[in-house]
């Protein structure tokens, strides 16, 4: 743990969890050459951190018992210098979906933008999608109304997904949590090294309509926020800070890895298992040990999550087998089945 320890003078995320309040850490480094992008229209400020995402950092996270590991907080704080895509590796439950979320909390970056991964997920689903359907029945009722009204503009039907959000030109970047990746189609990887690198994309339905329509307000990830897109095409201006994870269930394209830093995270140890329960469950009194223990001896290739411990531990303070140790034991070994048989 770093707890005690100096933070380095080159970080800007410290890993402590606690918002930022100097200036320098809110400005963030200038990104090297290659990777400074000046994308237009500047759209206003994100949302902030909204409470449906505090409570999720809240499951994810211990925070503010848990700091970072000095490994962690580098290659954090590189991927931060460079703007580079931070992947992250590890068991489940070791917390890596949460460090984006901490970025955002500690940087205050505004609301993080989440694209979970799925074998049927394609690049375009994240940048944006169009309702052809919803416009040709609008086209029609404009139509039988004989243009008593002003037809819808197109920006009506187009939806900017997780990814093509993060890439509009905002001022500050945004935080994008692209989860899970290895559960995504083989050519996933490969169609997001054109986007990872360049920083910008094309929405052809805009595009076709440009000469008409050059300017179109278009729906975002962000709940009632809507961006003006000139010409169809989206340009970032600040590179977003990208959190990749895996849980090692794939092999990613050596053109894929070699654009982004690597972090892996090791499974956690009893101080860090202590702390989560003391922040999880503020209300139970030190006494876990045990739990703890037999939950660190189970085989590493078990690959446990963190919340199958939280769940034993909340029942085992309700008490509710407290005079049957055997019936006890069958229920925490139910609850503490191996993901690695799932997977």
């Amino acid at each position: 743990m770093t707890t005690g320890k100096q933070t380095p003078a080159w970080w800007f995320y410290r890993g402590d969890g606690i918002p930022a309040t100097e200036e320098n850490r809110l400005r963030l480094p200038d990104p090297p050459t290659w990777r400074a992008f000046d994308g237009e229209p500047i759209q206003p400020p994100p949302p902030e951190l909204d409470e449906d995402m505090t409570r999720k950092l809240g499951r994810f996270d211990t925070l503010p018992a848990r700091r970072a590991e000095p490994d962690e907080g580098d290659m954090v704080n590189a991927a931060l210098w460079v703007r580079r895509p931070l992947l992250v590796t590890g068991s489940p439950g070791t917390g890596k979906s949460a460090i984006a979320f901490r970025i955002a909390r500690e940087l205050r970056l505004g609301r993080v933008l989440e694209w979970s991964i799925t074998s049927r997920t394609t690049l375009r689903s994240g940048l944006y999608e169009y309702d052809a359907i919803g416009r040709a029945q609008d086209n029609r009722a404009q139509d039988s109304r004989a243009g008593s009204a002003a037809p819808a503009s197109i920006g009506d039907f187009v939806r900017l997904g997780p990814l093509g959000t993060a890439l509009l030109a905002y001022e500050r970047p945004r935080v994008l949590l692209i989860d899970e990746l290895d559960k995504s189609d083989i050519d996933l990887p490969n169609d997001l090294l054109h986007i990872m690198e360049n920083g910008h994309y094309l929405v052809p339905e805009l595009v076709r309509v440009s000469s008409r329509e050059p300017q179109a307000e278009v729906y975002t990830d962000d709940p009632d926020r809507r961006a003006v897109v000139r010409d169809g095409r989206v340009h970032c201006r600040a590179f977003p800070i990208v959190v990749i994870t895996s849980n090692g269930e794939r092999d990613f394209p050596p053109a894929f890895l070699r654009r982004c830093l690597l972090l892996n995270l090791p499974l956690p140890g009893a101080d860090d298992l202590a702390a989560m329960i003391r922040a999880q469950l503020p209300f139970l009194e030190d006494g876990q040990h045990q739990l703890i223990t037999d939950f660190l001896a189970r085989p590493a290739d078990d690959s446990l999550a963190r919340d199958q411990l939280l769940n034993a531990v909340f029942l085992t303070a309700s008490g509710i087998y407290a005079q049957d140790r055997e019936a006890w034991q069958r229920l925490v070994t139910s609850i503490w089945h191996s993901l690695a048989l799932e997977r």
